[in-house]
């Protein structure tokens, strides 16, 4: 019975009812030896306690798609083949553009917000992981105006621990931007979500670890090519970005700033820098591997600044700090575009981030340089003379740095 399926939600909830009778009906109704009534009592106490915190359990994970199954509950998951040594670059001296194409078969995928979106088992032939991605197609994917344009692409990527599906049910991305983008308000991205949660425990933190683990690659390489074999999707790095929040936001800088050959721009909410950020990450437990994976010192000791730009929005002491450091050392013609979220809009959860699901999209739209008159919209949002964009595009106070590029 699968952890995340109506039919064990439903099962809870019977035996969460059974429980709460049991004692109603039979405490005063029992015979037998005293320690025997004791320990029956005790019992039902216990099996409406277990049912009890089972089923709060479902519900928090239902919201926040926290575990996608019982092997990732369970700590069983492995989703590493093999982890070699692919260098700096995180190819391995493969010539990627000589590999022959990825072709998958994809299915309907199942469970809330999931509509039109479809799955896939993914073999990555560069990073040695295998899991699931799933893939969200734009309204104007399938018109017949459309059939033979390409379109922009964003990685999704969840907290941790997190389910691959969490962008398509908990933050509801696709209820908000597909009416958006038929409006042409938002440009119709390709969105795509692959597993990061591939090892058992821990946090990859996207960090490619010989002998371990390659989620860098996975992320930037495997899944990519995945989808512009497969797909209508634009090369990168002018058609790439890369999306997240809380663990998944660290991870979407650092891709970025990383690989600006790969991705031109990053949407970080409630994120940090130091992969010591989150408790559980593999990244951080090697001060070298731990500065490597490092976005603010990656960015700092780069030679060249990266053509890219960063959506970082956060509360205090929750990714605000974090952006407002990337911000203070970018040069052009990185930008930096800080969003400040108040105390009273939340903590750290799905009910802070999904809010800024619109707001992010519509920066990314005007960043990656979509023009919204050809989606249907006739007058686009135009930038600000200090080359960011209206105030509309973000709540908050927001600040950026850097040079404009010139589209």
């Amino acid at each position: 019975m699968s952890l995340t399926g109506t039919p064990f939600l439903y099962t809870l909830i019977v035996l969460f009812a059974i429980a709460l009778i049991l004692p109603l009906v039979l405490w005063t109704r029992m015979r037998g030896p005293k320690a025997l009534r004791m320990a029956a009592r005790m019992l039902m106490l216990l099996f409406a306690q277990g049912t009890a915190v089972a089923l709060v359990f479902v519900f928090i994970n239902n919201a926040n798609n926290l575990y996608d199954n019982w092997a990732d509950l369970l700590g069983t998951g492995n989703h590493v083949q093999q982890a070699a040594n692919l260098g700096a670059d995180g190819t391995g001296g493969i010539a990627l553009k000589r590999l022959p194409k990825v072709k998958q078969d994809f299915t309907p995928a199942t469970g809330p917000g999931m509509r039109g979106v479809r799955q896939t088992e993914l073999k990555g032939r560069v990073s040695g992981v295998n899991a699931e991605v799933y893939v969200w197609l734009p309204p104007q994917y399938d018109e017949a105006g459309y059939r033979n344009h390409k379109f922009p692409v964003v990685e999704l990527l969840p907290g941790y621990p997190g389910s691959a599906k969490a962008w398509f049910g908990s933050m509801k991305v696709t209820q908000q931007l597909a009416p958006l983008m038929r409006s042409g308000q938002v440009a119709p991205f390709i969105l795509v979500a692959p597993r990061t949660n591939l090892l058992a425990g821990v946090d990859t933190g996207c960090a490619n670890i010989p002998g371990q683990v390659n989620a860098d690659s996975w992320l930037s390489i495997d899944v990519p090519k995945m989808v512009m074999d497969n797909f209508r999707a634009q090369p990168a790095p002018k058609g790439w970005a890369v999306a997240g929040y809380s663990a998944g936001a660290h991870c979407a800088v650092k891709l970025a700033v990383a690989h600006p050959n790969r991705y031109m721009a990053a949407i970080s909410m409630s994120g940090y820098n130091d992969p010591i950020g989150e408790r559980n990450s593999l990244a951080a437990q090697n001060p070298t591997v731990r500065a490597e994976n490092n976005p603010f010192l990656l960015l700092k000791k780069s030679p060249t600044p990266p053509r890219i730009a960063l959506y970082v929005s956060g509360q205090p002491r929750d990714g605000y700090e974090a952006g407002v450091g990337l911000e203070q050392i970018a040069k052009a013609p990185t930008t930096v575009h800080v969003v400040f979220i108040p105390k009273s809009a939340g903590g750290h959860t799905m009910a802070l981030w999904r809010p800024q699901v619109v707001p992010s999209f519509r920066w990314l739209t005007v960043e990656m340089g979509q023009h919204h008159a050809r989606y249907g919209r006739t007058t686009p949002p135009v930038p600000s003379t200090d080359g960011s964009t209206h105030a509309a595009l973000a709540s908050g106070t927001s600040s950026r740095a850097g040079a404009t590029r010139r589209r």
